[in-house]
This record gives structure tokens, sequence and C-alpha cells, in this order.
């Protein structure tokens, strides 16, 4: 014990030493553009907008055609959603009001109620792959149970938690469940927080006028066989490309002790190396070791700040597309090992 606290004590300070030479190296990548993220932002929606109708024209010819064009409407959605992120950021614009109406505007196609997803999404970032500091209630995509905590469980628990991290349960039942029926309601948002309940509110409000709107110009059944096929397929993709990057082959959860922001995103999130079509309909998130390291960079600015973070001598965690499909099978943290692992048969 003697030569463990002053070795603890080294080892912090030369993380903070590191971080603190990277982000002098970085810092000027968090500077937005006001050029860029409104061409960004315009020319998305307007791709949107132009597959939605697409699609409706489409339907007249047979519903195959639609529910293919339905897969780049799904692009364009997570495209929307990384500029909504952004904005909860406060990344997009220099401006807090520009961020905070371009964000509640993206809400109303992500589904997503703005101010409400932004508080929850700040815990997110206060306790990343940080076993300590583990969220707990719904949301099983930022938590992991370790492998112990895993087979201490009683039976039903157990077979519960098991069912709930299948792939096929967690990737394609549930994220369609959350983007279109939990987030209509408040869950587990706090009385005192407000201002984010109301954002449940009005999400909902501009929402149902929407789409009564569409509905009597167009039918419900119209409506319905356009935009579900969207949602479904944008909130699948989009729960998938975040819970990979924080759970895959190589990742690394810690407890406190270990923990200190320079680690946890250069060793606790990866660098999901995507085709290039991807990564543009994905607006840069793979670079997700930029994004927590430098949550202040916007996503047109992540892969300059990826290259220069590399010239810098800064280490990643760098994942193929192929590796990604297979990362939601490793469920587990093994601390003895060190590693994810799947569950034990």
């Amino acid at each position: 014990m003697a030569y463990s606290e002053p070795a603890a004590d080294l080892r912090i300070a030369g993380a903070v030493s590191e971080r603190t030479t990277l982000l002098a190296g970085l810092s000027r990548f968090q500077d937005p553009s006001i050029r860029r993220s409104l061409f960004q932002l315009t020319s998305t929606m307007l791709g949107y907008i132009a597959i939605v109708a697409t699609m409706y024209v489409a339907l007249a010819h047979g519903f195959w055609l639609a529910l293919f064009l339905a897969i780049p409407g799904a692009g364009f959605i997570v495209r929307l959603f990384i500029i909504q992120h952004d904005c909860g950021h406060s990344s997009y614009f220099r401006s807090q009001r520009a961020n905070a109406i371009v964000g509640w505007l993206c809400s109303i196609v992500t589904f997503t109620p703005f101010d409400n997803w932004r508080r929850q999404h700040s815990m997110h970032h206060a306790m990343w792959n940080n076993l300590d500091q583990r969220q707990s209630g719904a949301d099983i995509y930022s938590s992991c149970l370790t492998l112990d905590e895993y087979r201490q469980l009683p039976a039903l628990r157990k077979w519960l938690h098991r069912a709930m991290h299948r792939p096929i349960i967690a990737h394609f039942v549930l994220p369609p469940l959350v983007f279109l029926l939990l987030y209509r309601v408040p869950f587990d948002t706090p009385q005192a927080w407000r201002k984010e309940r109301r954002s449940v509110h009005l999400t909902n409000s501009a929402l149902a006028v929407l789409f009564a709107i569409l509905i009597a110009f167009l039918g419900w059944k119209l409506v319905l066989l356009v935009q579900l096929p969207i949602i479904m397929m944008s909130s699948i993709s989009g729960v998938w490309l975040f819970s990979v990057q924080h759970k895959f082959d190589g990742v690394e959860w810690m407890r406190q002790p270990q923990w200190t922001p320079l680690r946890a995103a250069l060793d606790g999130t990866s660098y999901l190396e995507l085709p290039r079509i991807l990564q543009w309909f994905t607006g840069n998130i793979g670079f997700h070791h930029v994004h927590h390291l430098l949550p202040r960079v916007p996503n047109y600015r992540l892969q300059d700040c990826h290259r220069m973070l590399l010239t810098l001598g800064g280490r990643v965690q760098r994942i193929t597309f192929a590796q990604a499909l297979t990362a939601p099978s490793f469920a587990l943290w093994d601390e003895d090992g060190g590693r994810m692992v799947q569950f034990p048969r």
C-alpha cells in the first residue's frame, strides 16, 4: 500500500498532462462554421423531404419500391439526429438559441424530445464506461454488467437480463419501441426537470399536428406505410451505432480509480471505420473517441480532428464495419480477464 498511492498520483498526473497536450493541439476543431452547419442542415433536410415525397409517389407503383426508398430515408433521419446531437452539445452553432431552435426542429423528425434527451445524454457523457457510475433503469445501452455480477443474479433475473440483451431484442425490437413509445412520456425524468418534461409534451403536440395534416391530405394508410418503415429502420441503425461504440471486443470498462476522461475516450470508445456512404449518413459519429474527448467538435470536423489526434500520437480503438456487426454479442465485462465477453453457456 505504501507505493500504490504515489503510483496512482503519478498515473493521474501523467494522464492530465497527456490530455492537456492533446486538447491544446485539437482545440481549434471545436470552432463551428456557420456556412458548413447551414449547408449540412439544409441539404440533409431537403434530402429527407425529397425521399419521403418520392416514397409517397412510389406507393402508387408498389409497396416494395417505397420500402427500398425507406433505407436512404432512414439514413437521412440518422444524419438529422447527429445534427440534433451536436445542437445538444452546443457545438453546431455559436449561438445557444440557434442550437436550441435547430435541435427542436430536428427532434420532430427524429421523434426525440430535444431538451429531455439532451439532459439524459449529458449523464452518459459524465459516466461512460465507468463501472462505478453506471446508470440503472431503462437504458441498457449505457450500462454493462460484469461477468461476476451476472453469475450472481438469481435465475429469473439472469434469464431476463440475457433475454433483453439478445441482439434480436436489444437491436431490433426495443429501438422502435423506445422512439415511438418511450419517448412519448417523460418516463424516468424527475418532476424537478420541468423544462425537460415540457419538451416531451411539446414534441408530442408538434408530431400530432404534423401527422394530422398529413393524414388529412394523404390518408392514414399512406402515412403509415411511409413513416413507419423509416422510423423503424432509423431507430434500429441509430441504437446499434451508439451501442457498438461502447461495447465491443477490445474496449475497456474501468473502475473509478482508473477512470479518466482521456483514458475513457481513447480506450472506452471506438473509431468505427465505416464505408464512405455510411460515414456520410451517420455524420462522422464513427469517430466516437474524438467526440468523447472533445464533445464540442461539430460532426463535420471530427475526421480532421481524428487525423490530428493520430499526428499528436493519440491512440485509437479501431473497429471495422464487419467487427461492429458482431459487437452486440459482447454483453458482459470480465474484470479478471480485462475484456468484453459473451454470455456464458
